[in-house]
């Protein structure tokens, strides 16, 4: 791509500079004019050059982008799968035997005589004659007549009349004028002079003749060599440190805590002359402080370590390979070229015209009208008017009835009676008893015993499992690219050129004035 900028740049240059050459030599520049002038005609102030314009080719490096077709590396992650050792901790769990000392409370009961005296019921049974007087209930049945009274309603229908007035709607037709104004259109016609100015087009033929320069492509075929990039993988194996441990089980001995605990010594019988017996006295309460049995704690400790491990890796290398690519190189030569070209000029003349326009002017002129608007109105009309309503009395018409009612009499007669009445009498003797009342004693025996004390154990068991190790793979995938090619417009741009005064031409050249 540089290369072809260099020459497309040389190729340019060369171009600007034959062009200059050529207007020179062919009386289009002005330096030189203005050189020869300079040492002939200096100080003549009247002398004056002519310039016109005249069309100049010029080229333009315009870059245009094409799609071309290549490839790219795509590195895929591919997972080869590997037998790895590793090992996890087991817990077993142990037992150890451990002695301690329990004091076993033994009761004993004993018994102690005790007299007394206790007083005993004797019952006696007896009989003695009652008189009581019973009420008899003697029934007997009579009958006696009631009179009373009852309403009985008595319905009788009556007819009156009613006499209201109701507002009889009567409807009356009236009619009245009503006047209203309506502005009612009248259009007028007039005419009215407007003038204007048109532009008249006046076509006009002209011939000149201009020199034009053409280039010409020559296409040429080289060949360069291009460098490109491979990535080739390598594989290689590393050394590289795995952190890993186990765990241990530590065993700590703690003692015991301390406890208070209250004990209670033995009580005794002693004789209470109050009572006339004896009573048991407990013994003193004291305060004694106990050892408790120690005990164990397993705690677990983690021992780190580090591995060294052998992982496959792969890593990828630059490789610079190269090719030759051909490529055409397109090269302008320039060649002369006239051609004459008719051409209209337009130039616009103005001319005075006068057209007549006719329109209509509206005004409003109002006008007087009327119309007869129909109408209903309603008044009210009283009338008498009468309606029979039917409605019932009611009134209570007393009816005078007996009965006769049934009922009993009861009155109480006094009876005499006699009964035997059974009763029992108590009284208390005393008798002498004795009892044995038993009572325990508490006494501790010290008693070795035995029991077995679990523990955890942590244990390393080596098991193999399956991992998955991923490596790159590379592959090349078809692609679209784009790339700017440049390409040489030519374009046609003005000049303002000079020719040289007639005088001078006739003295340098001893020909015709004219450029």
């Amino acid at each position: 791509m540089k290369a072809r900028k260099v020459v497309l740049g040389l190729a340019t240059l060369m171009m600007v500079a034959v062009s200059i050459s050529t207007a020179e030599a062919s009386y289009f520049g002005a330096t030189s004019y203005s050189n020869v002038a300079s040492g002939d005609l200096a100080g003549k102030s009247s002398v004056q050059k002519q310039c016109h314009t005249v069309m100049r080719t010029r080229k333009r490096v315009v870059y245009e982008q094409q799609q071309y077709a290549t490839s790219r590396t795509v590195y895929d992650t591919v997972y080869d799968e590997r037998q790895v050792t590793c090992t996890r901790n087991v817990m077993e769990t142990h037992y150890r035997t451990c002695n301690y000392t329990v004091r076993k409370p033994v009761y004993q009961t004993h018994y102690r005589t005790c007299n007394y005296t206790v007083c005993k019921p004797v019952w006696e049974t007896r009989s003695k004659q009652v008189c009581y007087t019973v009420c008899k209930p003697v029934y007997e049945t009579r009958q006696k007549t009631m009179c009373y009274t009852v309403c009985k309603p008595v319905w009788e229908t009556k007819t009156r009349q009613i006499c209201y007035t109701v507002c009889k709607p009567v409807y009356e037709t009236r009619q009245k004028t009503m006047c209203y104004t309506v502005c009612k259109p009248v259009w007028e016609t007039r005419t009215k002079q407007i003038c204007y100015t048109v532009c008249k087009p006046v076509y006009e033929t002209r011939q000149k003749t201009m020199c034009y320069t053409v280039c010409k492509p020559v296409y040429e075929t080289h060949q360069r060599e291009v460098c490109y990039t491979v990535c080739k993988p390598i594989h290689y194996q590393k050394t590289i440190q795995v952190c890993c441990g186990r765990w241990e089980t530590q065993t700590t001995t703690c003692p015991g805590p301390v406890m208070t605990k209250v004990i209670q010594d033995p009580g005794c019988w002693q004789w209470d002359p109050c009572r006339c017996r004896c009573v048991y006295v407990p013994g003193q309460c004291r305060t004694v402080q106990v050892q408790c049995p120690p005990r164990t704690i397993c705690k677990k400790v983690w021992i780190p370590e580090v591995r060294n491990q052998v992982v496959n890796c792969v890593r990828y290398e630059r490789e610079v390979c190269r090719k030759m690519v051909p490529y055409t190189t397109c090269r302008y030569v320039s060649e002369q070229r006239t051609r004459t070209c008719n051409y209209t000029v337009c130039h616009m003349v103005p001319e005075q015209r006068t057209k007549t326009c006719t329109y209509r002017v509206c005004r409003m002129v109002p006008e007087q009208r009327t119309k007869t608007c129909t109408y209903r109105v309603c008044k009210m009309v009283p009338e008498q008017r009468t309606k029979t309503c039917t409605y019932r009395v009611c009134r209570m018409v007393p009816e005078q009835r007996t009965k006769t009612c049934t009922y009993r009499v009861c009155h109480m007669v006094p009876e005499q009676r006699t009964k035997t009445v059974t009763y029992r009498v108590c009284h208390m003797e005393r008798e002498c008893r004795t009892k044995q009342i038993p009572y325990t004693t508490c006494s501790y025996v010290c008693e070795q015993r035995v029991r077995k004390v679990p523990y955890t154990v942590c244990k390393p068991v080596c098991y193999t499992k399956t991992i998955r190790v991923p490596r790159c793979v590379a592959r090349q995938v078809p692609c679209t690219a784009v790339r700017c090619v440049p390409r040489v417009i030519c374009e046609q741009v003005p000049v303002s050129v000079c020719c040289p005064p007639p005088c001078v031409r006739r003295r340098l050249f001893g020909g015709h004035c004219g450029c």
